[in-house]
């Protein structure tokens, strides 16, 4: 008698994801946490509006982290590509003024590697417990045949909500405001592309070969987690500080500012005004064009907040009582034909 065909002899093992879920209820969630109604493991995540709010309106964004991916797999470092995928996420909705609520991930493989997955979703909730986000959910998926054995795919789904009345109104940004940068912490998930041919090919340093002014490997440098800026700058907000917002991702410093301007205006960015990450210090010393770097690289600077000269006193000293360093890297000027091109002086 010939033996039957299975799923599990397709590629497919049904056990190792009841396995994987099993392991990431054991996590330490915090019941008694607001609005999540359901828990890890039913078919939908159920989360209940806070109150406080006369207008509420959702935000959402769902992103990757690009081919970051490929340096997780040749370092065989699976715990921190979840952190990066929550913060690309929860920053984006954090520019709408949203407080993250919820995130859900999905995780697609060829043949699940339980081990390998629960490092990377124990990132994932790390990073939502550290921003006070519900992980709700999220879906593994098995694919033989699709990906790379011993690889992956990443995306996330964040949801956060804000009053009406303080969605950021871009009419509100007047030529001699203020750009305030925040810090990247490195590459941050953008331009992993170019990283890799640049340091691994161009340069030929190895992932585990002492990085060019610091006393991290290669690999460390570059695969540092991304930063997630909720909490130091919805507090800046909810103050009422901020006018606009940038998370500078892929497009870095020269796409992401005109995201966030009215026509007619634009950040004029001052070179040398914050200190360059060894990693960007190490990039500028290549043969690539400047304008490409900035278009390409955060180049130290991963978030940014419009304001008014009057108010970088009171923002100053919140972001100095949550310990956040920042840099004030221009001012807003007028732009003609309406266009709002960032500018570097």
């Amino acid at each position: 008698m010939s033996k039957k065909l299975t799923y599990k002899a397709s590629g497919v093992d049904i056990d190792s994801g009841n396995q994987l879920v099993d392991r990431i209820k054991k996590f330490p969630y915090r019941r008694d946490r607001p609005g999540a109604v359901s828990t890890v493991g039913g078919f939908s995540g159920l989360f209940a509006l806070p109150g406080g709010y006369k207008q509420p309106v959702l935000v959402s964004g769902t992103d990757g982290v690009g081919t970051k991916l490929k340096l997780a797999f040749l370092m065989d470092k699976h715990d921190t590509i979840g952190w990066d995928l929550v913060a690309m996420s929860v920053n984006d909705v954090l520019v709408s003024g949203a407080k993250p609520l919820f995130f859900l991930d999905y995780y697609a493989t060829s043949a699940l590697d339980v081990e390998q997955a629960e490092k990377v979703v124990r990132g994932i909730f790390d990073a939502c417990e550290s921003c006070d986000t519900v992980l709700l959910g999220g879906e593994t998926a098995e694919l033989p045949g699709f990906y790379v054995k011993g690889e992956y795919d990443l995306a996330g789904f964040a949801v956060g909500i804000v009053e009406r009345s303080k969605i950021p109104d871009l009419s509100r940004v007047s030529p001699g405001d203020l750009v305030i940068g925040l810090p990247s912490t490195g590459l941050h998930s953008n331009g992993f592309s170019l990283a890799r041919k640049l340091f691994l090919e161009h340069m030929g340093l190895a992932l585990d070969a002492p990085f060019p002014g610091t006393d991290l490997t290669t690999g460390e440098v570059l695969i540092a987690p991304t930063k997630i800026y909720v909490d130091p700058v919805l507090d800046c907000f909810d103050a009422g500080y901020v006018k606009s917002m940038v998370h500078v991702t892929g497009g870095g410093l020269v796409e992401n500012p005109p995201r966030s301007m009215p026509g007619g205006l634009g950040v004029d960015i001052r070179r040398g005004s914050w200190p360059l990450p060894p990693v960007f210090s190490a990039i500028k010393s290549e043969d690539v064009d400047e304008m490409e770097l900035m278009r390409t690289f955060n180049m130290g600077i991963g978030f940014i907040m419009i304001v008014s000269p009057e108010h970088l006193e009171p923002i100053a000293a919140m972001l100095l009582s949550k310990n956040e360093p920042f840099h004030v890297i221009g001012k807003v000027s007028t732009r003609e034909s309406g266009d709002s091109t960032t500018r570097f002086i």
